[in-house]
């Protein structure tokens, strides 16, 4: 959150809101969101799934994800991972009553890509690395924006989704997979 507004749009501030039991239309949070130029949602479904950081990225706001900003490319790719978790989220309950093979093919392909993307959004933290046993890495936005890209274009369909856990770049995913397939 900015402060005041400064030339290089600087953070001055970060604030933590804590909202119980997850009512994020409690008229306070809703007054406190409104003037802050990002949030990041925290999500226990996530967490149950053992993906860290549990950033919901569906929940979490930003208003420089603009495309004059951000770039076209980042914008784009931003927004279809936005639209495809979206439609996974849509078909949780027609999964959890008929099954995943009552799905179209086209619904199949999109729920393995977002079980892709979530697993992709998990980070090896450096300051994790003692707890993971996994090295931390530092991922640049370039090839963050290039890995999501090649999710929704399909170059990792053939991938195993576990591959993507706690992996840095999409080459570091490509690498995982090839020791799965070794059965390292």
């Amino acid at each position: 959150e900015r402060i005041t507004s400064t030339r290089t749009g600087s953070i001055t501030s970060m604030q933590a809101v804590f909202v119980p039991a997850d009512d994020y239309s409690y008229p306070a949070h809703v007054a406190t969101f409104t003037h802050l130029d990002a949030t990041i949602a925290l999500e226990r479904s996530i967490v149950e799934k053992g993906i860290y950081p549990a950033v919901d990225p569906l929940g979490s706001t930003s208003r420089i994800l603009d495309p004059n900003i951000v770039g076209e490319e980042h914008y784009r790719t931003a927004r279809e991972v936005q639209r495809v978790l979206q439609r996974y989220k849509d078909l949780q309950d027609i999964i959890a009553i008929l099954g995943i093979d009552e799905l179209s093919e086209d619904d199949k392909l999109l729920v393995a890509r977002a079980r892709k993307i979530e697993r992709f959004f998990s980070q090896p933290f450096f300051v994790a690395e003692r707890f993971t046993g996994i090295s931390g890495r530092y991922v640049s936005l370039n090839d963050t924006v290039q890995g999501f890209r090649e999710i929704l274009d399909g170059k990792c369909d053939d991938l195993p989704e576990q591959a993507f856990m706690m992996a840095g770049t999409i080459d570091d995913v490509r690498e995982k997979a090839d020791k799965i397939a070794k059965g390292a």
